[in-house]
């Protein structure tokens, strides 16, 4: 029982999968060929991929995990996740969740602001019949521990009821969009009545972390089959990301210095 409470599982965090993204996802996207490779990788090194809700459950009740687990999972919901992705999960026989931002979908409830082409809802519920987990990644993608209550209340909710309407199943596992969150939002979060949600960190997910800061390491365009094997394989995560963290720690700080000055002047007025 020691070891599942401190096992370590790579939580594999993918956006766009295309041959030709645009600059604002290009970054972040793989191709479908090196999509199909990593795959490949990590059926040939005999890892268990798990569902978000799967993992989160066995922690929470303790069950064993299965041999070397790792997780496959997709943020915003573009389209590639359905033309390419879905089929070379199929070809493994892998789970995967998507993680959907419900304003950016193509669709009625669509807000604009995507910064490619998305999904439709067809496509989702088709990702959703072939046993691809489909969890919330709030309505209009915005960094939500920058939000007032009653807006990120909306967020949530709205795209959960939106996700809930459009499978006929509610949602249980929710991403933070940017990866931010706060005791705020993550308490928001778990009263929205999400059972888990994942933020990034560049790290490998931990029991000890708990059920709403569940860490995932980043999939990228230029993530070569070296840095992937590391990956999957859990090892020299803190050097792979290592600048990655830099910028981070940085840009927090940026961002409590905002936030703190919103108070003040919303005190003020």
């Amino acid at each position: 029982m020691a070891e599942q409470a401190d096992a370590r599982v790579p939580v594999l965090m993918y956006h766009a999968v295309a041959a030709d993204p645009n600059d604002a996802t290009r970054a972040l996207s793989v191709t479908p060929e090196a999509f199909a490779e990593q795959l490949a990788a990590i059926a040939d090194r005999g890892l268990t991929p798990l569902g978000t809700a799967e993992l989160a459950a066995a922690w929470r009740s303790g069950r064993p995990l299965p041999r070397r687990p790792v997780l496959i999972t997709f943020d915003d919901g573009y389209e590639g996740v359905h033309r390419h992705a879905l089929p070379a999960l199929a070809k493994h026989g892998f789970p995967a969740t998507l993680f959907v931002s419900t304003g950016w979908l193509r669709g009625p409830y669509e807000t604009g602001g995507a910064p490619d082409t998305m999904l439709d809802w067809d496509q989702v519920r088709g990702l959703a019949s072939a046993g691809v987990e489909i969890g919330g990644h709030s309505h209009t993608h915005p960094q939500l521990d920058q939000l007032g209550e009653e807006r990120l209340r909306f967020e949530l909710i709205h795209c959960k009821e939106i996700v809930s309407d459009q499978l006929g199943t509610v949602p249980a596992s929710f991403a933070y969009p940017y990866g931010y969150s706060d005791r705020r939002v993550r308490r928001a979060v778990r009263e929205t009545g999400y059972a888990q949600a994942l933020a990034v960190g560049n790290g490998l997910a931990r029991r000890a972390q708990g059920p709403y800061a569940l860490r995932r390491v980043t999939v990228r365009r230029r993530t070569g089959p070296e840095e992937f094997a590391r990956l999957i394989e859990g090892r020299a995560i803190t050097r792979t990301f290592a600048g990655d963290r830099a910028l981070t720690k940085g840009y927090a700080v940026l961002r409590r210095t905002r936030q703190a000055r919103g108070r003040v002047l919303g005190a003020g007025a």
